[in-house]
């Protein structure tokens, strides 16, 4: 299970980075300008559908002011308009025209008079340049409105698309609501404005906009949504019925002079002027249209999500099934966004989107190198393998020379009983010898698989460790060195006593083999805190740390026993490692460069 789980841990590692990035990449400006951008496409991929609207737009545009005196007329033209539009008894007025300085008396005079014939008029208010205060309407134009509206937009933010507007804006410690709000507060019959952390609520319709930001609100743009009437058309006679009983928005639309005019998801070239947008919203807010933006954790949560859900199949289910399955989660992060517009819910589309490359790259770029390493540590052990094999069907042709040679002679030659008995001997002796490493290998595939099962007995540990020194004592009587069996007497231990040996007398071996002529080899144990610790120590050429991290691992040898010009499978120490850890133990090493090793078994004394 660890190399499944390591790799798990890697994929788990490797979504956290990308959504890391791909989180910083979204609060950076080129990620505002790319949520931009795709709610722009979705707004215009999907616009909103056509409906009847309660708002009349009635605009000085280029040809009013040709025909009626330019600019310079444009109070006394706004007076005639109003006298004209109050007669047809409209449920709002709204002027997106600021007043704040005085005029010519007489027009000014005249227009005053009008206002006060017009029913729930809404007077719009700038805010001073420094932010210290409101130019306000002078006071005989004040004292006729219903309410003070700021007509503030917003555009961007990262570009000059106008996609939402402050709902409150405050300069001088005091508030005002935007024009299209305070529209439909007079609309809804003059009730109080009741703002909370969340919402806005004005005439019994609850309006999403948080606290922060001014009260942002996306204004829901619909294509000849709005309908508009020329004030030229007004003020030469034509008939105003179509504004009675509705919201009328009143401003200026000639390219010449309106300075606000700002582009639009839904514009084509052409920017819309300042009271186009400011009715577009105030049609937005009384049609509970609401375009809310979905928290910001809820974006980063579904990104992660989706960060797990690319880099886990990349890690872990190979061929072209895990792209499969990465590709289906990177597309479904690439859609969040779009089910979310379907739902009138703005998700911010960098996160998910960079999410997605991000972590199909790295998760791709880790999978090419875990399947390249796999592979390189495959060809490594195949390698290995290769030379164990050789060795060891090399060492199996020795006996098989002896037993075949000793067995012509016996059936060839009618040789003396001593010589056939002798013989006899080395056969059995090299049958023995050849089944012993047959049993090797075998016990090896039997460990890796796990289908070796423990035949626990109590094992008096002196009596194993001295069967295993009178085994390898031939070996040690060729280099001269001598074999110290250090174990207490009466220390006794749970354990496979057949495993258990075969784990000791490899180490003891392996002590003799790599060890200088005329030195010492002990063998120790003692019992403390519930374990039974028993180690060999030699004198031996030893290992430095690189060389002992990958000492248990199958078919490896190090470079310096290699140089020894010791023969060996390299398969020892991995069998000695699984035989103790079959037996819920743990094997140690200390070692260092010509300075010898001490190999420990810690097991459970049971």
């Amino acid at each position: 299970m660890k190399g499944p789980r390591r790799t798990l841990l890697y994929a788990g590692a490797v979504a956290l980075a990308a959504w890391a990035l791909a989180a910083l990449f979204s609060f950076s400006s080129l990620g505002g300008q790319f949520d931009n951008n795709a709610y722009d496409f979705l707004y215009r991929a999907f616009p909103p559908r056509a409906a009847t609207s309660p708002a009349v737009l009635v605009v000085f545009d280029e040809r009013t002011f040709q025909r009626h005196g330019g600019i310079r007329r444009l109070r006394a033209n706004l007076a005639r308009l109003l006298e004209r539009i109050a007669d047809a008894r409209p449920a709002a007025v709204a002027v997106d025209i600021t007043l704040a300085d005085p005029g010519d008396p007489q027009e000014d005079a005249r227009l005053a008079a009008a206002m006060a014939r017009v029913p729930g008029l809404v007077l719009a208010c700038e805010m001073m340049p420094d932010g210290s205060g409101w130019q306000d309407p002078i006071a005989p134009f004040r004292r006729h409105a219903a309410a003070l509206g700021h007509v503030s937009t917003l555009a961007g933010p990262y570009d000059d698309v106008n996609r939402r507007i402050t709902l409150e804006r405050v300069a001088g410690r005091e508030r005002r609501w935007a024009l299209s709000l305070e529209t439909l507060r007079v609309l809804s019959g003059g009730g109080e404005i009741l703002a909370s952390p969340a919402d806005l609520s004005v005439g019994g319709r609850v309006i999403p906009s948080r606290w922060d930001e001014g009260r942002p609100l996306r204004v829901r743009y619909s294509e000849g949504g709005i309908p508009s009437v020329s004030a030229g058309d007004l003020l030469d006679g034509a008939p105003a019925d179509a504004l009675a009983g509705k919201a009328v928005f009143i401003g200026v639309t000639a390219i010449s002079a309106a300075p606000d005019r700002l582009f639009t998801p839904l514009s084509r070239g052409l920017p819309m002027a300042g009271v186009a947008i400011h009715a577009q919203a105030f049609q937005t807010m009384h049609s509970g249209a609401f375009l809310p933006d979905a928290p910001a954790w809820l974006g980063l949560l579904l990104a992660l999500a989706g960060a797990l859900l690319i880099a886990g199949p990349l890690a872990a289910v190979m061929r072209w099934h895990g792209w499969a399955l990465a590709g289906a989660a990177a597309a479904a992060l690439h859609i969040l966004p779009l089910i979310c517009f379907k739902q009138d819910v703005v998700l911010p589309a960098s996160a998910p989107a960079a999410t997605a490359w991000l972590a199909l790259a790295a998760g791709g770029a880790f999978r090419y190198f875990y399947v390249r390493r796999r592979l390189e540590a495959s060809e490594a052990a195949t390698r290995r393998y290769q030379q164990a094999f050789h060795f060891v069907a090399h060492e199996m042709r020795t006996p098989l020379t002896a037993i075949q040679g000793s067995s012509e002679l016996i059936s060839r030659y009618n040789l003396p009983e001593a010589k056939r008995r002798e013989l006899s001997q080395m056969i059995n002796a090299e049958s023995k010898r050849l089944a012993r490493m047959i049993t090797t290998f075998l016990d090896v595939e039997k460990l890796s698989a796990g289908q070796m099962e423990l035949r626990l007995a109590e094992i008096d540990a002196a009596a194993l460790v001295d069967a295993c020194c009178r085994r390898a004592a031939p070996l040690a009587e060729r280099k001269r060195i001598r074999l110290s069996n250090l174990v207490p007497p009466d220390l006794r231990l749970k354990a496979d006593a057949e495993l258990l040996e075969y784990a000791v007398y490899n180490l003891l071996t392996n002590a003799v083999k790599y060890s200088p002529e005329e030195t010492e080899v002990r063998v120790g144990a003692a019992a403390e805190n519930g374990q039974v610790r028993l180690w060999v120590t030699d004198q031996g050429i030893g290992m430095d740390e690189a060389e002992m991290k990958n000492l248990f691992r199958k078919f490896y040898r190090t470079k310096r026993a290699e140089q020894s010009g010791e023969t060996g499978t390299g398969i020892g120490l991995s069998i000695v490692r699984q035989i103790v850890e079959l037996h819920e133990g743990d094997i140690r090493v200390q070692s260092a460069p010509g300075r010898g090793s001490t190999f420990t078994l810690v097991l459970p004394a049971r």
